[in-house]
């Protein structure tokens, strides 16, 4: 898609978001070529977010580096053992799901490790069992998937945009617990991390993509349709962390503002649920409760 194209494609839809910024009303406007001071200001510590400055760069590579060295040693045991591991990544537009996923994937083979992004469901697809599309790219033995947003879609942008039925939605959150434990049953590993970013960082990073000619594809008319919808998907957000957090397929919760410590934490946690041939403690260090916690109790 051309850039003008592309800029065309993320117009449609108000972009301004009324915000109440320590007892203020302040309105922001994606439109806006110019950041406003007072939202830089407020993205990085919005959500309570536990750290005032990013992740110092050089800590955050060498780290990395690290902890995508044991990720290659993961490979050669799923290789040699057939073991099956899938991680669903979900979390808000702009939330850093598909940064997480290329620090995660950057060194691993990709003839044995892949992403799932699928498009939205065609006229056969949305006439099959919802699970249906999904479990067709599920992991083979020695394989690592990745997804990219998953089944979870109808736990969240599905209701709020009303792409489903209140029907459709409530038998997913009854269904998903059962679907999930036969994936644990049938002994796939199963991860499940939403990543969570307060109201003024994604705020930010939609601007950012708005503004920056190499972003702009990542901006879809969807996010502008969301832009007031924040408390929508909040609430959608808890039930379904509340309805799917089962023994089966836990939720790992990180907190995502700053995304070299949510990528780190992201891989060491499954690092350290794996327990494959070489396992190097020490250059997996400890995950950082104040970042990543299980379950919906972490965001209260």
């Amino acid at each position: 898609m051309a850039i003008d194209e592309a800029t065309a494609a993320a117009k449609p839809g108000s972009r301004a978001v009324e915000l109440q910024i320590h007892g203020k009303s302040r309105i922001f406007d994606i439109d806006d070529p110019d950041l406003p001071k007072w939202i830089d200001d407020e993205a990085f510590g919005s959500d309570d977010y536990p750290y005032k400055k990013k992740l110092d760069s050089d800590e955050y590579q060498e780290t990395l580096t690290r902890l995508q060295i044991e990720l290659v040693k993961v490979q050669f045991w799923m290789q040699a053992t057939g073991k099956r591991v899938m991680a669903v990544f979900e979390g808000r537009d702009a939330a850093g799901k598909g940064g997480a996923i290329h620090a995660t994937m950057a060194y691993m083979n990709p003839r044995s490790a892949r992403v799932v992004a699928l498009t939205k469901p065609t006229e056969t697809e949305r006439g099959q069992w919802y699970f249906q599309r999904y479990v067709a790219t599920f992991p083979t033995a020695g394989e690592f998937v990745l997804f990219d947003r998953s089944w979870y879609n109808r736990a969240g942008v599905e209701p709020v945009m009303g792409f489903c039925t209140p029907n459709q939605y409530e038998q997913f959150l009854r269904e998903t617990p059962r679907f999930e434990e036969l994936i644990a049953h049938e002994g796939i590993h199963l991860f499940k991390f939403w990543i969570n970013i307060g109201r003024e960082m994604q705020l930010k990073r939609f601007h950012d993509r708005r503004h920056d000619p190499l972003k702009i594809w990542k901006l879809s008319p969807m996010d502008i349709a969301a832009l007031n919808k924040w408390d929508d998907y909040t609430a959608k957000r808890d039930r379904m962390l509340k309805e799917t957090h089962t023994e089966h397929g836990p939720w790992t919760v990180i907190r995502g503002n700053d995304k070299r410590r949510a990528r780190l934490n992201v891989i060491r946690h499954m690092l350290s649920q794996l327990d494959y041939d070489g396992k190097d403690e020490t250059a997996i260090g400890a995950v950082d409760e104040k970042i990543l916690g299980t379950g919906p109790g972490f965001l209260s």
